[in-house]
């Protein structure tokens, strides 16, 4: 096994040991801001806002995230930290929720977004499958710290768990062996669940990016992310503390309501469900820079096209009779002038309806 300390520095007395789980997670934490870098560049806002953003979100998010561990496990009747209230800072330790990092974060995000006047839909939508990718690199410490495994099992991936860190219904050593007895990687599973749903929403995101409206991959996110935890919770999390009178943990509950949440949107974002409050839900990104130049997949409408034309090389053609100078012209480009001769053949025909009803009168 990989001791969870890196190293120790000893200064004056005191001793500050650097830990697996702290480097991990914030690797987790910067890969995931990169990857909201690159999504907020490919769909024409200004990237650094991420960075800018973080300083708001990380503090919040670490305190949500330790604020939720206490409480799940006060509930489950871990009372140590009534004893010993100090052991509550003690984050470096290990003990952080992700549900309270999400949901402190995001409130962070989006208080930082209304200062800002900044979309909030677009930053949600490139916030999704990052936190996805975020906490499956976070699990890797959940391995090193020997926890968030489930039940035993014989299946060749099942992993040992060393008797200090056993939960107490798996003490019993003649019953379940050190040497023998092998333990459902749940870490494992959650991780790939996250690598693999993040997967499919960058590629969807890309696939269909002109199909898809402001808020989708934002709503598929609580839609994958609560079915995979709520799967992970109702069979492999034999730590989470249960609710007496439902068997269920208060974790699988929150899940379930994540996806329900997820689901939800889908339906409200595509008119399946008709909210008056939706009605006025934006069909395309407000950027805080729209007359900013665009990464060539988010070059869209007729004015960017134009603009595009001007900057394209005069290529020669010649023919036995007349020699012309024509303009290179993109299936882009192409698009948005056919679209503007459409609306301009609209409104002349329109007019001349108009004109000849006047004549009619």
């Amino acid at each position: 096994m990989i001791d969870p300390v890196i190293f120790t520095v000893r200064l004056f007395g005191w001793e500050f040991p650097l830990r697996w789980y702290g480097v991990i997670v914030m690797i987790g934490v910067v890969v995931g801001a990169w990857i909201i870098e690159r999504e907020l560049k490919r769909r024409g806002e200004n990237s650094d806002r991420i960075w800018d953003a973080l300083i708001w979100v990380l503090p919040v998010g670490i305190i949500g995230a330790r604020v939720w561990y206490v409480l799940n496990a006060s509930l489950g009747g871990n009372n140590s930290y009534f004893e010993n209230p100090a052991s509550i800072l003690r984050v470096w330790e290990g003990g952080l929720h992700i549900f309270g990092g999400f949901l402190f974060g995001a409130t962070a995000l989006l208080v930082y977004l209304r200062l800002n006047k900044l979309d909030p839909w677009l930053f949600l939508d490139a916030a999704g499958p990052a936190a996805l990718i975020g906490q499956g690199i976070g699990r890797l410490a959940n391995f090193i710290n020997q926890e968030l495994y489930g039940p035993p099992t014989n299946l060749p991936w099942g992993i040992p768990i060393s008797a200090e860190h056993r939960l107490a219904q798996y003490q019993d050593l003649t019953r379940f062996p050190v040497d023998t007895t092998r333990f459902h990687p749940a870490f494992a599973y959650e991780l790939l669940w996250n690598f693999a749903t993040a997967g499919l929403l960058l590629w969807l995101s890309r696939r269909y990016d002109k199909q898809l409206k402001p808020g989708t991959i934002f709503a598929g996110w609580l839609l994958a992310a609560g079915v995979g935890r709520t799967w992970i919770e109702l069979f492999f999390r034999p730590d989470q503390p249960k609710i007496p009178s439902l068997g269920l943990s208060y974790s699988a509950i929150f899940a379930a309501l994540m996806a329900i949440v997820g689901a939800f949107l889908l339906m409200v974002r595509y008119r399946a469900i008709n909210l008056k409050v939706a009605e006025n839900w934006e069909e395309e990104y407000q950027r805080s820079n729209p007359t900013d130049k665009l990464s060539t997949p988010q070059r869209s409408g007729a004015t960017d096209a134009i603009d595009q034309t001007a900057e394209q090389p005069l290529v020669e053609t010649e023919s036995p009779v007349v020699k012309k100078v024509v303009k290179r012209e993109s299936p882009l480009q192409r698009k948005a002038r056919q679209k503007i001769e459409a609306r301009k053949s609209a409104k002349e025909a329109a007019a001349r309806r108009v004109k000849a009803k006047k004549l009619s009168e």
